[in-house]
Order: structure tokens, then sequence, then C-alpha cells
């Protein structure tokens, strides 16, 4: 499989779902470029590996996306800069049976990224054992809420598009220009599904309130393109 191919039914169902769904603030900063496919040097630029100075091995160039080399000794990649409100666009796409995720206010304080954001998990559903479970399956917040039911998945091994939102504690995760998850940080339904997950045990698991965007290397293949960013 290569990234840079696309299907039509795909794309058309990408593009019709798309459409007239997103909403944005008129408050918010221009859009920051992460990675648009233009060389790799961007990559490193805007990204470094998580508790790294520099750009890690386990990631490469694939026509114009940022893929995931499994077997290559992969870490995750971080922004340089840290956020607090903010939105973030981002196409991503897995290989059958692949798992991936994005987090947001990460510190570097824990072993991994997870241990102190959340997960907007990246996933291939039918092929992928979490994809059995509502709350580990692609567009969810990982292991706490589940996606909208509707939620619209294109075929494995074509682009989806991701945006997740955080403004003054009010988090959306959205999926092929759907909203598939809404929740506000801090809240006490919130807390009470950490209480009861395996995030329960970590202090820091979603304290902070500004913090790094990272993308996870799992081990399989996976594609990132058109990445941006902008303040609130």
């Amino acid at each position: 499989m290569k990234a840079t191919l696309h299907f039509a039914l795909g794309a058309l169902l990408v593009a019709l779902v798309t459409s007239g769904c997103q909403s944005y603030s008129p408050s918010a900063t221009s859009w920051e470029v992460l990675f648009d496919g233009t060389s790799m040097e961007q990559a490193t630029r805007n990204f470094r590996g998580y508790r790294k100075t520099g750009f890690p091995e386990g990631w490469a160039m694939d026509g114009e996306a940022l893929k995931t080399v499994p077997g290559h000794g992969g870490a995750d990649i971080m922004t340089r800069q840290m956020y607090a409100n903010f939105e973030l666009e981002f196409e991503w796409a897995v290989s059958p049976g692949g798992n991936s995720g994005v987090m947001y206010y990460v510190a570097e304080s824990g072993e991994e990224a997870w241990q102190t954001g959340p997960e907007y998990q990246l996933l291939d559903d039918a092929g992928h054992a979490d994809g059995k479970n509502p709350k580990t399956s692609a567009g969810g917040l990982y292991a706490l809420i589940a996606p909208d039911v509707a939620k619209m998945l294109v075929p494995v091994g074509q682009f989806n598009r991701g945006r997740i939102v955080v403004n003054r504690g009010h988090v959306e995760h959205w999926l092929n220009g759907q909203r598939v998850v809404e929740y506000q940080w801090g809240s006490p339904p919130v807390q009470a599904l950490i209480a009861q997950s395996k995030f329960a045990s970590l202090p820091r698991f979603m304290k902070e309130r500004t913090g790094y965007v990272v993308f996870q290397h799992h081990g399989e293949e996976a594609w990132l393109r058109n990445i941006r960013i902008r303040r609130l």
C-alpha cells in the first residue's frame, strides 16, 4: 500500500462529509503548517522525538505523507511548541490492523506521552482488536469516551480527516467532518471516567492546561499528512 494512492470513492466520501460541516472560531490566529509534504526537513523543524532533542528514527516520507516505519526503533513525535487553546487538523491512514493516535496536552514528565495526555484514537476498526470496544475505536477519546455511533470511516489505507478543538476547556474530536466526541476538560464526569480506567494510577494524567501535541508510533504502519494547527 502506498500513502499516495487514493480511490475515487473514498475521496468523494470525504469531500461529501466534510463540506459545510466545520465550524471555526473568528478569534483564531492564522494556521501554522506543521507538515504539508514539502520535505522531511519541514517535519524535523516542527517536530522532535518525545523526550528527545532531535527527530527520531522510524519516520519517513512516503509521497506527501509522513509514515511510521515498523522495526526501526521508532519513537513518538511531538510538536516543538506547547499549545493551550488550539484547533488541530490532520489527515491520517493506517495499514490493515493498524493502530496509532494523537495525544494532546502532553507533558514530558512521564516515560510515555500517554501517561499525561489523552489520545484521539487512529485505528483500523475492523482489523484491530481495539475496534471491538467503542471506547478504543477510531475517533474516540481512548479508553474513556466512545465516538458517535454514526461516525464515518473511509476504507482502510485511505485518508480520513481528523480535527481536534480545545478551547477554554471545551474539547471536540471530529472525524471526516462530523463531531464524534465532545467533553469538558476536568469536569466531574470525565474525572469519574478516569477513576474507573487504567489511567487512575497516573497522577498527572489529564491534569495539564497546556502542552505538546504528540503523534504516536505504535509499531504498525500509519500515514499522516496536511497537519496544521492554530491557536484560539
